[in-house]
């Protein structure tokens, strides 16, 4: 997908900022990207474990909180702690009870089953949660939009709410609502994490109740952080750097169960590691499983416990990815059928019978990839109740896209890029309208173009390793910290090749003879041809290799796509004769193997160069004019007979470009 560059431009006040930090103009430059002015905010950031943790007293309700707390603590009252099944809420529930047990109460917790219970609090829980003789249950990360169950457990059972998600116009009339985006709360951080909640709380019960300044289970509190995609700056910062410390010797058995099973042993741990490769075996518990299992495992106390559940959620995931991958063709498939092409939607809503509710976000997330819209993936239930994981795009905040949609919708909740919801089966046509017409009057038609970020533009074999180890100060990177890109106009690839086990990866040499730069492109070994043919603008992160004592400098892809000269749309002659070359494929073949990338290569091999930008629109010309269609199964196209002259101002994409 093309994306357009949102190119930073260096400004001079940088100079100065680098003779104060010493450090190069080109990291000044990067911290000035990030908002920081002063050498004092610059070194707070670069350096967070200077920065002292805010006092969780400021949070509103957390002395009630506390209170309620010590005192079921004191008269040894049973208290449950309620979580959520993503890594966030599995992370929270094992701190809190981790540390409520330190601190000598009588503690269970309870996650609720994703398939039969949903997210957040339902009554039938809380009414067995009450028969069982607990006093009070202590929520993390959910329950901020569960108002009349928690009512009608009033006079039953005493509730204490811990949450980061967006509250409705009424909160809960729980004992305690600690919540940074209250309206109420003069918190200073509003960022945290469910699980960096779950932390303050824990703070406050040890300040008040010990004495003591508690900072410790941060590799449970920076998994959840990084996990839940909050961004990485102030207390989360500071959490997620000290947490990754500890990851690789944690005292949790679990943890380091964890670690071993992705391979991390004896690797130096980055955020990116936890969410490509911890946080999915963690969240695979709670997709097809049960979240308990992520609970019991980081809580594990038994080293052969700990080792066989996390082989057993290191198998869910690999059976994660297999799901994911059908419901994603599935989804695309119904999207290609149907009357509407993607392209032209404002939104997109796709539903299907018996989907895993357990995967339906990552594969909304694949569909935000693949089209650039908010998206939102329904799981039809038996019971004719849908459920649903939302992604967005910027520009679209997607809990106010539910908020005006809401008389459609059962129930809805979360944050500005990703949300949940449930609706009645019925109800999904009137929702799919109502979520477009809200997203046609909040978009614009530039909205719809992705971005990438360049913060530095050079060729790949001007980056020295002195560059990438300063920059490197600037991690852990994440959401509102991200790793500085840079871009390189009109670069020629050479020596492209497809590597990986299934052959999905793309490896190619950009740097200059005598200069040579290895760049890696994962999931996109089908665009060796086009590296191989053309000029291409490149998006990258540079690395350091160190192997067998030997470093050299490496590039990680993050957008390639023609270059800009190379972006002609095509006219009426350069479409007929595209035409007549697939004509004369499908005549010698039988069909039109291959992808546009291919194509285009074969194309441009007959001496008639063409830019995969043009042949790629070209293609979209015919299928919108019904005179090629895709076949997905054998990764093709086919013409079927037509009768008659194209008439190309039928086609959306040409009459937008006339």
């Amino acid at each position: 997908m093309l994306k357009e560059w949102k190119r930073y431009e260096a400004v001079p006040e940088a100079q100065k900022l680098a003779r104060e930090l010493d450090v190069t103009e080109l990291t000044a430059q990067a911290l000035w990207h990030r908002g920081f002015r002063t050498a004092a905010e610059a070194e707070t950031f670069l350096h967070p474990e200077k920065m002292p943790f805010h006092d969780p007293f400021l949070m509103k309700d957390m002395e009630a909180a506390v209170e309620r707390i010590a005192r079921a603590i004191r008269d040894r009252e049973k208290i449950v702690v309620y979580g959520d099944y993503d890594v966030d809420g599995m992370t929270a529930t094992s701190l809190l009870v981790h540390n409520l047990r330190a601190l000598g109460a009588v503690t269970a917790y309870y996650i609720p089953d994703r398939k039969k219970e949903g997210y957040g609090f339902n009554l039938k829980a809380l009414e067995k949660i009450a028969d069982n003789g607990a006093g009070l249950l202590v929520s993390v990360d959910c329950g901020i939009a569960s108002v009349e169950d928690v009512k009608a457990m009033g006079g039953i059972l005493d509730i204490v709410i811990t949450d980061h998600h967006l509250p409705g116009e009424v909160l809960p009339p729980a004992l305690a609502v600690v919540n940074p985006h209250r309206a109420d709360c003069p918190y200073p951080d509003k960022n945290l994490a469910g699980v960096g909640v779950a932390f303050k709380l824990c703070q406050g019960l040890w300040q008040r109740l010990k004495g003591e300044d508690f900072q410790g289970d941060l590799e449970l509190a920076a998994l959840g952080t990084v996990a839940d995609i909050v961004p990485l700056v102030g207390e989360n910062r500071k959490i997620v750097k000290a947490g990754l410390a500890k990851l690789q010797d944690s005292d949790f058995l679990g943890v380091r169960a964890l670690v071993e099973v992705a391979g991390l042993e004896d690797k130096e741990i980055t955020a990116g590691h936890i969410g490509f490769m911890l946080a999915p075996r963690l969240n695979a518990a709670g997709r097809l499983g049960s979240g308990l299992d992520g609970v019991r495992l980081l809580l594990s106390r038994d080293v052969e416990m700990s080792e066989k559940l996390a082989q057993e959620l290191d198998a869910l995931n690999g059976q994660r990815q297999s799901i994911e991958a059908e419901i994603l063709s599935a989804a695309m498939a119904e999207l290609k059928a149907g009357e509407e092409d993607p392209e032209d939607m404002a939104a997109i809503v796709v539903a299907g019978r018996g989907w895993n509710p357990g995967v339906i976000g990552i594969v909304a997330s694949r569909l935000v990839e693949a089209y650039y819209k908010p998206t939102v993936v329904l799981s039809i239930q038996e019971d004719g109740v849908c459920k649903g994981s939302c992604r967005s795009i910027e520009g679209l905040h997607m809990y106010e896209a539910l908020t005006a949609c809401k008389e459609e919708l059962l129930q809805f909740g979360g944050h500005e890029m990703a949300a949940g919801l449930s609706l009645k089966e019925e109800k999904i046509d009137d929702f799919r309208r109502a979520l477009q017409a809200y997203a046609g009057r909040t978009l614009r038609e530039e909205d719809y173009v992705p971005k990438v970020t360049v913060e530095f533009e050079m060729p790949p074999h001007e980056v020295t390793f002195q560059m990438i180890e300063e920059l490197s100060l600037l991690e852990p990177y994440g959401m509102g910290n991200p790793k500085p890109a840079f871009g390189c106009r009109d670069m020629r690839g050479t020596e492209a090749q497809a590597i990986g086990a299934q052959k999905q990866h793309l490896r190619f040499q950009a740097g200059i003879e005598g200069q040579p730069v290895t760049a890696l492109y994962w999931n996109h070994s089908d665009l060796a041809p086009i590296v191989n043919a053309e000029e291409l603008d490149m998006v990258y992160t540079p690395a350091i290799n160190e192997w067998n004592g030997r470093r050299s400098l490496q590039c990680f892809v993050e957008s390639l796509a023609p270059a800009q000269k190379e972006r002609r749309f095509p006219e009426r002659e350069t479409l007929a004769g595209i035409y007549r070359y697939l004509m004369e494929l499908q005549k010698q073949q039988g069909r039109i193997p291959g992808g546009a990338e291919v194509l285009a290569a074969g194309f441009a091999a007959r001496g008639e160069h063409i830019s995969l930008y043009t042949f790629e629109r070209a293609l979209r010309i015919f299928q919108e004019l019904g005179i090629l269609h895709q076949d997905l199964e054998e990764k093709g196209y086919y013409l079927p007979p037509v009768a008659g002259k194209m008439d190309l101002e039928a086609s959306p994409t040409f009459r937008r470009h006339r």
